[in-house]
């Protein structure tokens, strides 16, 4: 992964290339990495596509899982190909091909933003307004924020694509720094805020009450994302600016630890002591997403309100 990924949409024209190669052992190595980190979380996150229930409280994770799917997916073709490329010194990779690779991972890192803070203030809502959560939040609320935060993503990748690739490179950078703005000033807070209310809820709930795996779960993915996915688009907003202090390459391999790492994480909070198959991972999952809730329904939400709008999520 060379060349810087903003840089795919630099309009100039070609220039000459000394003929003699200079292997970049230390490319090759994170391109390694990255690979062999992006191939783990494939299969991780497709087993959790698998294996999870689908109802209404896993339907942010499933929508979670697919992001960071599509994200180690697309981004499995560009590593391999820039891998062979310094193996070859030859580059034969459009770009094109270039561009439309980092369009459709920048697409899928924006879905898996928006949902994971989508995940942290319903859960920060349903702990802080518990009564009115359980009594009066609507059924169908995560199909809904699910399918706005989706609409969000495509109509911002379909406008960063028509820009970028009508050859304005000025209208291409408004948007991209636009767009990385609003994840590192608007999404990103919200999500640092809404997690440090719910470890602050977790932290001093009663001692005799041990959290909840779902939160445990939580607080986890929302730590590795600010110190794992949180620098990608830094960089990238940096680099628009014309800062560059670190490699691409590095931002990158760490924002796909990231999305390999939360399966990981879904299977050890909720892991039973058995030997490992399919229906232990299953298990595993269960135990995260579908723990029951203690009853916090007070006497304003009488039984057939709880029946008829049982918890949305969590």
């Amino acid at each position: 992964m060379s060349p810087a990924l903003s840089c795919y949409f630099i309009f100039s024209s070609p220039s000459s290339q000394a003929d003699l190669c200079e292997i970049d052992v230390t490319s090759m190595a994170i391109d390694s990495v990255t690979l062999l980190i992006c191939l783990c979380g494939v299969v991780g996150n497709g087993a959790v596509l698998w294996l999870l229930h689908r109802n209404a409280t896993t339907f942010y994770i499933i929508n979670l899982a697919f992001a960071n799917f599509t994200f180690l997916h697309f981004t499995v073709p560009s590593t391999l190909l820039y891998l062979l490329e310094d193996v070859s010194c030859f580059t034969f990779t459009p770009l094109m091909f270039q561009r439309v690779l980092f369009l459709l991972s920048l697409f899928s890192y924006n879905m898996g933003l928006y949902l994971l803070t989508a995940i942290s203030l319903e859960r920060c809502t349903s702990i802080l307004c518990s009564l009115w959560y359980h009594c009066h939040c609507p059924q169908g609320l995560a199909w809904v924020v699910c399918a706005l935060l989706w609409a969000l993503s495509v109509t911002f990748i379909v406008t960063v694509t028509y820009l970028c690739l009508s050859h304005e490179p000025e209208h291409c950078q408004v948007s991209l720094i636009s767009m990385y703005a609003l994840n590192f000033f608007l999404f990103a807070p919200a999500m640092v805020i809404s997690s440090t209310i719910l470890f602050v809820k977790v932290k001093c709930g009663p001692q005799q009450q041990q959290p909840k795996r779902l939160d445990i779960v939580i607080l986890l993915t929302v730590l590795f994302f600010l110190l794992f996915a949180l620098p990608l688009s830094i960089w990238n907003f940096l680099q628009q600016l014309g800062y560059t202090a670190v490699s691409s390459q590095v931002v990158f391999l760490l924002a796909c630890i990231h999305s390999t790492i939360n399966p990981f994480i879904y299977f050890l909070v909720g892991r039973c002591w058995s030997p490992c198959s399919v229906g232990s991972l299953r298990l595993s999952l269960q135990r995260v997403f579908q723990e029951p809730e203690e009853n916090t329904h007070g006497p304003g939400c009488s039984g057939s309100a709880t029946a008829k709008t049982s918890p949305e999520i969590f």
